[in-house]
């Protein structure tokens, strides 16, 4: 199994980070590699991926979400991975985004990415084109803040 922990910092007021982070459909703008993801209900999402070349789609699932302070899931189809992003208030206007993410490369090509790295500089560049995306915008597209435990 691999594992990645990944942090950014963001001139966002957290409640504003963590609306965006709740609009999944709306990831394809700053996450490399997802094509489509579907809001199916509040707690489910269909996801289609690209990645070197190789297209997938699964389903994953939101196991815990708590307004401006996590959102945690994992997969239900397709390739086995788990994660949580929390939001932690720096200052009013200054946010850290924490990425934790586990998952099982199956083919020989992610398991020399995953040795290489190469899914560690992914996640970084995708919190750093996230901090482009919202700070740019200053506002959310979006919220969702329900909770889910």
């Amino acid at each position: 199994m691999a594992s990645i922990t990944k942090s950014i910092d963001v001139d966002v007021p957290v409640r504003t980070v963590y609306n965006q982070w709740t609009q999944f459909e709306e990831f394809p703008r700053f996450m490399e590699g997802v094509e489509e993801i579907r809001q199916l209900d509040p707690t489910h999402t269909h996801w289609k991926t690209k990645v070197g070349g190789v297209e997938r789609e699964f389903d994953a699932e939101i196991t815990e979400q708590h307004p401006d302070e996590r959102v945690a899931w994992a997969s239900r189809t397709g390739p086995d991975q788990a994660g949580v992003v929390t939001f932690h208030k720096l200052q009013a206007d200054q946010t850290r985004v924490t990425v934790q993410l586990d998952w099982e490369p199956d083919s020989a090509t992610e398991k020399v990415g995953s040795a290489l790295n190469f899914d560690d500089r992914r996640v970084q560049g995708d919190l750093e084109r996230f901090k482009e995306y919202i700070e740019s915008r200053g506002t959310e597209t979006g919220a969702w803040r329900g909770d889910v435990t």
